[in-house]
């Protein structure tokens, strides 16, 4: 197993099952003891806010709210620079633990050795 996992999330509430598998196999990953980095991308930006991933909901799912504590507590949590950008949310709005970085940030960690990578 890699010793480190990247994974992309491009899906919010446009694509529930999609966005839900990766908040869930990125908490599963931390908790497991793997070095766990989320990135926050298109319509998945939104989750950065407070409050917003309350507002998620998926049958049969773990509360989004609850992924991202375990997430956070474990792990990393960025969004994306430009899709930050293009939602007008700055570093000030996100939740506490929530960094804003660029691609040249996320291509450094997807590339590292023992490191996976996965887009969703």
């Amino acid at each position: 197993m890699a010793k480190k996992l990247v994974i992309k999330v491009t899906a919010g509430a446009d694509a529930p099952e999609r966005c839900s598998q990766a908040f869930t196999v990125a908490a599963v990953a931390a908790a497991s003891g793997v070095d766990v980095s989320l990135w926050l991308t298109g319509e998945s930006s939104w989750f950065a806010l407070p409050g917003r991933a309350a507002e998620f909901k998926l049958p049969h799912a773990a509360a989004l709210p609850d992924l991202i504590e375990s997430i956070l507590a474990a792990g990393r949590l960025t969004l994306c620079t430009q899709c930050a950008a293009r939602r007008n949310i700055t570093e000030k709005d996100v939740i506490e633990g929530v960094r804003i970085a660029g691609a040249q940030v996320f291509v450094q960690e997807a590339l590292g050795d023992g490191t996976q990578a996965l887009v969703y």
